[in-house]
């Protein structure tokens, strides 16, 4: 029979000692088997607090959360066989090889693994399999991270910021190995502030904000309910190139532009999940412009 979810969340509460409210505030959710989910949401949402319970980190925590069918308090260590985790501070042993590295994370493992090379070639670093990780550029400190999630086959992949303070080229790269594994059936839990991450690889996006899941839904139907089309103009005055946006393209202050010749460009611009973040989490995701 098919497993009904990959990950389910009922009533999930957590409060750190000392603080006036909760973390977390009784949130529900549930990720398909295959699916890839993303927990969005400015700092201190609760976004984190959330990825730890899930992955056996935080114990203390009131409701339900289970992984594969069954609650992360009764996994133990085999939780770490069949889930792959990946932080935004990469974890690597700096004196070794990224070959070494691998392989001593593979010993770790009962489950069988892939091999390093294979690996490491998945996520682009096969050219740098025997370079000591201490030399490594932050993109590749964070492939080798990617790389480390991966090694034992995991069932579900847990992300946290994958694409963290990359350059575009290395951003996208990052971008195509998780659409890989999510093509082979993989389901992948990713918490991120990058919304072409977003855009590209999730299948479904729950926004929190104050502990709370406050919209979830498929970005396409979130940036139509959310989001704010809007008409994108670039015109010259007094000699000097400006830019003004519009609501739509009757508006009157438009036309009335357009009606002096000035106008030098005219482009619509689509909803954008940036724009569902601000308007569900009340500012703009880290990073945006």
């Amino acid at each position: 029979m098919m497993q009904e979810s990959a990950i389910r969340v009922e009533g999930l509460r957590v409060r750190y000692p000392g603080a006036a409210a909760d973390a977390v505030a009784g949130i529900a959710f549930t990720v398909a088997p295959g699916e890839v989910f993303g927990l969005l949401g400015p700092n201190g949402a609760g976004k984190s607090t959330t990825q730890r319970v899930l992955t056996g980190q935080h114990r203390r925590y009131a409701g339900t959360a289970e992984v594969l069918g069954t609650p992360v308090a009764r996994w133990g260590r085999n939780l770490y066989e069949r889930i792959g985790v990946g932080f935004e501070l990469p974890a690597y042993l700096p004196k070794l090889t990224a070959r070494e590295n691998l392989a001593a994370f593979a010993a770790l493992y009962h489950r069988p693994t892939d091999r390093p090379e294979q690996v490491l070639a998945a996520v682009g670093l096969a050219d740098a399999a025997d370079q000591r990780a201490a030399t490594f550029s932050k993109g590749m400190k964070m492939r080798l991270n990617l790389a480390r999630a991966l090694l034992h086959r995991p069932d579900v992949l847990f992300l946290d910021e994958p694409t963290s303070g990359l350059d575009p080229v290395n951003a996208a790269d990052v971008r195509a190995v998780i659409r890989a594994q999510a093509d082979t059936g993989r389901t992948v839990f990713l918490t991120t502030h990058d919304m072409a991450a977003v855009e590209e690889l999730c299948t479904r996006v729950a926004f929190m904000r104050a502990g709370g899941i406050v919209a979830v839904d498929t970005p396409r139907s979130l940036r139509l309910a959310y989001g704010r089309p809007s008409v994108m103009v670039d015109y010259t005055e007094a000699g000097e190139l400006r830019h003004a946006e519009f609501p739509t393209t009757d508006d009157r202050a438009l036309l009335a532009l357009l009606a002096t010749g000035r106008v030098q460009t005219v482009h619509t611009r689509e909803a954008a999940l940036a724009d569902v973040f601000i308007a569900v989490a009340g500012q703009a995701p880290v990073g945006s412009p």
